[in-house]
């Protein structure tokens, strides 16, 4: 199904290796994508994450990083769960949190505390061999939820409640229309339409 927002880029791009080996992301940009006929291919390399405060020189180090090592175009994301009441913890640091916390001890941490504000941020960045990356964000804002809901999505998705439901309850097609990840390969997808 083509999406309708933006016109076919095929004739810009037709097919863009993403370096990742989390499935979930994957599966997110391979179904985003596909609805404006851009061919995904998954390459599961693992490229040294510098340490930084902000997602966007990390998406940028590591796709300059693939893009020399594998001679192509190449697309990354950082992605972070940024929690107001924790002073935007975990933030860069979400996927180690992710792998050794989890999101009952992440919600343990919120025990007591009223305000629940918490966005979700994607940065994207899209780099060639030879050239500096160009990073591309999106935001989606929402609150932590009181305990897990939803079985749908991957990492902090049950905890993260946007407008009602988390993001484990919103089903994939519609989470693919709203999310911090859907807006920043927006952001992208309008960069490559005015190349």
């Amino acid at each position: 199904m083509k999406d309708q927002g933006l016109p076919n880029l095929q004739h810009k791009i037709q097919k863009i290796v993403f370096v990742t080996g989390n499935a979930g992301k994957f599966n997110e940009i391979q179904g985003i994508l596909s609805g404006f006929g851009i061919e995904v291919i998954q390459n599961k390399g693992d490229y040294p994450e510098i340490q930084a405060d902000d997602l966007e020189p990390i998406a940028a180090a590591s796709a300059k990083a693939a893009a020399e090592d594998l001679g192509i175009p190449v697309l990354v994301d950082d992605s972070g769960i940024f929690i107001k009441a924790l002073n935007g913890f975990p933030g860069p640091y979400s996927r180690f949190v992710e792998d050794h916390l989890g999101n009952p001890r992440v919600l343990k941490l919120m025990d007591g505390e009223q305000n629940r504000d918490a966005y979700f941020k994607t940065v994207v960045a899209f780099c060639k061999p030879g050239e500096e990356p160009l990073t591309f964000a999106g935001i989606v804002e929402g609150k932590i939820a009181f305990e897990e809901r939803g079985t749908g999505g991957f990492g902090f998705d049950p905890i993260f409640d946007y407008n009602g439901k988390t993001f484990g309850e919103l089903g994939t097609e519609f989470k693919n229309t709203i999310s911090h990840r859907r807006r920043a390969i927006d952001s992208f997808l309008n960069y490559l339409k005015s190349v």
